[in-house]
């Protein structure tokens, strides 16, 4: 395994996301509290280099690239989705919520921008007509999405999840006219986890998806809604400690699914990486600690790389940000670095087995 190096030029505040280009494996973006997002070419010489920066109105809380690497969507505090040329760094202002918007996710096959906001509406864009939109109403706010192939999972309140069809979506964001319309989820569930949701993120193979809670907690959850499919679902505890003798336990903030081998990152509130098995219920490594929170992750298309967006996130209580804490690194895979278990690994039991139960 590589040592993971860190990025030059990094953002002066907390950074809320981080996000490799859909074809090229080295071009990145990072949004960030400082009211920037940042595009690198993270190997274009040691520790990368910053190619542009893109300022905004207020906290950037999401970015993502769009049908090609040179097109970007963000949202954040200023209520807006924006769109980014990043060739000529020309920014238009896609729609405008009635409060902050959490995320942004955009579709290729659907050729569909969907944006989440604390106005408890996601906003559907098809890039088709840039001038129209559409609105969803949500049962309560939402705090994380993720798209798989066929699907959107939306994550809120009140351990809320709903599953859309992409193609619905689709359809409807099609003939939008910036009205609220009217669009019922694919599948309605409630959280297997008893605390706040903190991140959700697909499987690439469409079959489900992982999220993850405040209170050190994963769960893994299967599409399919039979009830053997649905017998396989689990939750286990991750990112804790044992301080003093007690367990200290972490928000696990960050989720990301290797796009080649299925297996699944998490990063929490006590600085670790760490990379697990669904299927085979296993953690598979656990990387050296970073100096501070873990906030954001995400594997590049061709999964040779992750990235890990590191800021203070203040679990410790201490509002004072030390200097030098928020940092993007870099880590190179190796061929089987993020591999799953063997069949027949995964039924010998080991120290690193998961405490999974099955979720009720």
């Amino acid at each position: 395994m590589s040592s993971p190096f860190e990025l030059a030029q990094n953002p002066t505040e907390p950074i809320s996301a981080v996000k490799f280009a859909t074809s090229n494996p080295t071009r990145l973006l990072v949004s960030s509290w400082d009211r920037h997002v940042y595009l690198y070419d993270t190997h274009a010489e040691p520790g990368g280099k910053l190619l542009q920066k893109f300022e905004h109105r207020a906290p950037v809380l999401d970015v993502c690239f769009g049908r090609d690497d040179n097109e970007a969507f963000s949202c954040g505090l200023d209520f807006e989705v924006r769109k980014i040329n990043l060739e000529t760094g020309e920014q238009t202002v896609m729609s405008t919520h009635a409060m902050g918007v959490r995320n942004v996710r955009f579709s290729v096959e659907h050729n569909l921008l969907i944006s989440a906001s604390w106005d408890s509406t996601l906003r559907l864009h098809h890039l088709s007509n840039h001038a129209n939109f559409c609105a969803v109403r949500l049962p309560s706010k939402p705090f994380s999405i993720s798209a798989s192939p066929t699907k959107l999972v939306v994550a809120m309140a009140n351990r809320a999840v709903n599953i859309y069809e992409l193609d619905k979506l689709a359809e409807v964001a099609r003939t939008g006219n910036q009205e609220v319309v009217a669009v019922e989820p694919w599948q309605q569930r409630e959280s297997s986890m008893k605390y706040m949701t903190r991140a959700v993120s697909c499987m690439p193979n469409d079959a489900g998806y992982s999220s993850s809670s405040i209170e050190g907690r994963v769960a893994v959850e299967w599409f399919d809604p039979s009830d053997e499919s649905q017998s396989r679902k689990y939750a286990f505890k991750c990112h804790r400690q044992q301080v003093d003798g007690q367990d200290v336990v972490y928000p696990v903030h960050a989720l990301a699914y290797h796009p080649v081998h299925g297996t699944f990152a998490t990063g929490g509130g006590d600085g670790v990486v760490a990379l697990w098995d669904a299927v085979a219920k296993r953690r598979i490594r656990q990387y050296q600690k970073f100096p501070a929170s873990v906030q954001t992750i995400d594997f590049s298309s061709d999964g040779k790389y992750i990235a890990i967006g590191v800021s203070p996130g203040f679990e410790d209580g201490v509002d004072d940000v030390p200097d030098g804490v928020t940092k993007v690194f870099i880590r190179e895979l190796g061929p089987t670095e993020a591999s799953g278990k063997k069949q027949k690994e995964s039924k010998e039991s080991d120290r690193h087995q998961l405490g999974g139960v099955k979720a009720s």
